[in-house]
């Protein structure tokens, strides 16, 4: 992967203020793989969750977002289509008919170069902290691929990047990185047909419990947005999401 800008970020721009202001340590490095592709799958705190983690990573990798960010008029938009570009984001219009293609398209571009592909399951930020109900895009992309799951837990950047703010607050950082899944072959345990929805939602709940027990959170068995929605609407917490 050659993106100039990511490194420019990383060691001059803005990477050094956040490694003194938010001071993130990592556990786990060791479990992303010095060469070759993987699959980084998230928890999802805070927007910059996609800049905290490429901090500590010795590699760089991409991430899809929401197509939002790279499309906001103005000078504004201009230096947030910048910014995300050059932490190595690419942008996905997740309300499109064909969004599970235009996610498999984008990370087969990523993972055939041999890169890492960071993603998100929960597909949105959680609205309290707490680990939910994954999408099942990530397994689809990894059984097809056959590219090993790493579970990465990030902790404290909700509060270090509360919902709504740029500017971020001065709170720790930690992100705790499991060991690697090797999606066929715990498909294959489980004596599933891979290609079936049982087998993607098995190999999603797995990662998703996973990354509960990382970051230490509840598991929650309900879509984040569906919650978001439900709060917004004013009718508070949708049945089985209570906290």
């Amino acid at each position: 992967m050659d993106n100039k800008w990511y490194k420019v970020y990383k060691d001059i721009l803005i990477g050094p203020f956040l490694r003194i202001y938010n001071r993130p340590e990592v556990e786990g490095l060791d479990n992303i793989p010095r060469q070759g592709p993987a699959i980084l799958a998230s928890n999802h705190q805070a927007v910059m969750d996609s800049f905290y983690f490429p901090l500590v990573s010795p590699r760089q990798m991409v991430f899809p977002a929401k197509s939002e960010y790279f499309t906001a008029p103005g000078l504004k938009g201009r230096f947030q289509k910048w910014f995300f570009t050059s932490t190595g984001q690419a942008p996905l219009d997740r309300t499109a008919g064909n969004a599970m293609d235009s996610l498999l398209s984008t990370a087969r571009s990523v993972l055939d170069k041999g890169d890492l592909f960071g993603i998100y399951p929960e597909g949105t930020r959680s609205p309290d902290g707490r680990i939910y109900r994954g999408k099942l895009g990530m397994a689809r992309v990894a059984v097809e691929t056959g590219v090993p799951i790493v579970p990465v837990g990030m902790i404290g950047t909700r509060e270090a990047n509360p919902i709504g703010t740029w500017m971020p607050r001065p709170a720790k950082v930690r992100i705790r990185i499991g060991k690697p899944i090797d999606p066929r072959a715990y498909i294959n345990d489980l004596h599933l047909d891979a290609g079936s929805h049982e087998a993607l939602r098995a190999l999603t709940d797995h990662v998703m419990h996973t990354l509960s027990q990382l970051v230490g959170q509840p598991y929650v068995d309900v879509y984040a947005k569906d919650v978001k929605d439900s709060l917004a609407a004013g009718k508070g917490y949708p049945e089985g999401a209570q906290p």
